[in-house]
């Protein structure tokens, strides 16, 4: 599989004290922001803190995604129908600022 660049998005309670933390303390550059996601330089990869905006505060600490691995490829919809034809649940969505593709992989851990 070809990938244009990965990185890793960090779904936060606490938004605004971990883009300070991950500037100010771990000293990360910044490669830009906007209202409830900062994207930072990471090594080889990105690390997008974002603003947890579907946490329905019932879920306790453990069961909250906190995480989820990014994957950047030329063809979304290719990769969501491969997917999906190998019963994989995806869930396909197209934005106006892109198009994405959310699925776990089979110990559940959060792929977009």
């Amino acid at each position: 599989m070809e990938f244009d660049r990965t990185g890793i998005i960090l779904y936060t309670l606490e938004y605004k004290n971990c883009v300070e933390f991950y500037e100010n303390i771990l000293g990360l550059k910044k490669m830009f922001e906007s209202e409830n996601l900062t994207c930072f330089e990471f090594g080889q990869v990105y690390l997008m803190v974002e603003l947890d905006d579907e946490y329905d505060g019932q879920k306790t600490g453990t069961e909250r995604t906190k995480m989820c691995l990014r994957m950047n490829v030329p063809n979304v919809k290719m990769l969501s129908d491969k997917l999906t034809s190998n019963n994989i649940e995806v869930d396909y969505q197209e934005h106006s600022w892109g198009i994405i593709a959310k699925f776990r992989d089979p110990d559940g851990n959060y792929y977009n």
